[in-house]
């Protein structure tokens, strides 16, 4: 049984393990496309923000793309919270931040800020257990990079 298999097995009581980038790509995939709907423009955009972290450097592109579709079709069924949790779980403290940083500037990249975004930054950094002061001071240095 595969990695994903894992997650896709109706009534499965088994949580993945994935690794780093799995687990990266999901929190990021979260903050984008929570419907599991993704433009080839914003798989484009994402593809190359993660392509600069050190978890991604070695991906090629259509690797990368194949774990986002593997992850979007997930987020299509009824196992989004499994693979969230398994996500979450698989990440170190450290790659939570990196990965709400990475999650926020993507959300923010627009540089108007709705309220549901606020609302979804607020509980993403409280699910990853990021710390407030750490939250806030990735919320405000994204706010300012995205006013140029």
């Amino acid at each position: 049984m595969g990695l994903f298999d894992t997650v896709l097995v109706t009534g499965s009581q088994t949580q993945p393990v994935l690794n780093p980038a799995e687990a990266f790509a999901v929190i990021v995939l979260t903050a984008t496309a929570p419907d599991g709907n993704l433009s080839v423009e914003q798989a484009d955009f994402i593809t190359c923000v993660l392509s600069r972290t050190k978890l991604f450097k070695t991906y090629p592109y259509e690797m990368t793309k194949s774990l986002f579709d593997k992850i979007l079709s997930i987020f299509q069924g009824d196992h989004f919270n499994n693979l969230f949790n398994a996500a979450k779980d698989s990440l170190s403290q450290d790659l939570r931040e990196t990965a709400f940083a990475v999650a926020t500037d993507l959300v923010l990249a627009e540089g108007i800020v709705a309220e549901e975004e606020k609302n979804f930054l607020n509980d993403l950094y409280q699910a990853l257990g990021v710390s407030s002061e750490i939250a806030i001071q990735i919320i405000q240095v994204i706010l300012i990079k995205n006013r140029g």
